[in-house]
């Protein structure tokens, strides 16, 4: 089965944004691009209407020639692209989560048409960064060019969900050609003096971040030889504050659905919302294919 990889265009800028990454992705992926306009009917934004009144949704000329154009602009600089265009009945976010079941990834801009410059991720965003079935990349910060620099970034901590993420990591490293860091968060030690059997714990725990890297990147290592890994462990009293300061230096930070001890309840853990809320370049949140909610 050849996965599309599919991205939402509304027509507004971080959208259009979106679609470019969305586009390199395919390409990156060899796979062909979906461009997906979800519509719904002009009265049902919030107004209890009764269907029969109104009528069936319908497609615009006009949004079908914004997504034609959109995919000659792509097509036209990315040689080699397929790209195909549909409208489909529904909201937007809802149209993304079902078309994710069949895709390779879906990619979301941070923030769509109408969307209010205070919200830092838009609804349709959030709402697919949750519930797809598929990889997701959230398109942070908005309307900013595709970085060109920098290592792929990846958080470990043990879970299950983290293992997944490395797994992606490393992959899009190495499709994109570049270094991955792996990274551990570990509380500060403090600065006051402490009895010995804390500094024993410390060195434990020292050891159990050290070890926990080790394995990581030798996993890696196996599945990609020759791909440049590092591990770095980093001190800060959250780990998702000590992430979105790294994600600064890095090109693409990829995060699990949820860490360790995460309730299985929460759709994304508390790192995965701050990172696609707060993080300084392109966020891949790591569903496994065919994840149902």
């Amino acid at each position: 089965m050849n996965r599309p990889v599919v991205v939402g265009v509304d027509g507004s800028a971080a959208s259009l944004v979106a679609a470019e990454h969305a586009a390199r992705a395919a390409v990156l992926r060899s796979r062909p691009l979906h461009l997906v306009h979800g519509y719904l009917h002009p009265l049902g934004y919030g107004v209890p209407i009764n269907p029969y009144d109104v009528g069936l949704p319908a497609p615009t000329e006009e949004a079908q020639k914004m997504l034609e154009t959109t995919a000659a602009d792509l097509v036209g600089r990315c040689p080699g692209l397929t790209v195909e265009v549909r409208q489909v009945a529904g909201g937007p976010g809802a149209t993304l989560v079902a078309e994710s079941r069949q895709a390779e990834l879906v990619v979301v801009g941070s923030r769509g048409l109408g969307g209010f410059a205070g919200l830092l991720l838009g609804s349709v965003g959030t709402q697919v960064a949750a519930h797809a079935h598929c990889p997701v990349l959230v398109v942070r910060p908005a309307e900013e060019p595709i970085p060109v620099a920098g290592p792929v970034l990846v958080g470990v901590d043990g879970s299950e969900s983290a293992e997944l993420a490395v797994g992606y990591a490393a992959d899009e490293a190495a499709r994109r050609g570049d270094g991955l860091v792996l990274v551990h968060v570990q509380p500060p030690d403090g600065d006051r003096r402490v009895p010995d059997e804390v500094t024993e714990t410390q060195a434990a725990a020292h050891a159990e971040s050290a070890e926990l890297l080790a394995t990581a990147a030798a996993a890696v290592r196996g599945s990609h030889p020759g791909l440049v890994v590092e591990g770095r462990l980093l001190r800060a009293p959250k780990a998702e504050q000590a992430l979105v300061e790294a994600s600064g230096d890095a090109a693409l930070v990829v995060v699990g659905s949820r860490g360790r001890g995460g309730f299985t309840g929460l759709l994304l853990g508390s790192v995965s919302q701050a990172l696609v809320q707060h993080a300084r370049c392109p966020v891949l949140v790591a569903h496994p294919y065919g994840h149902a909610r």
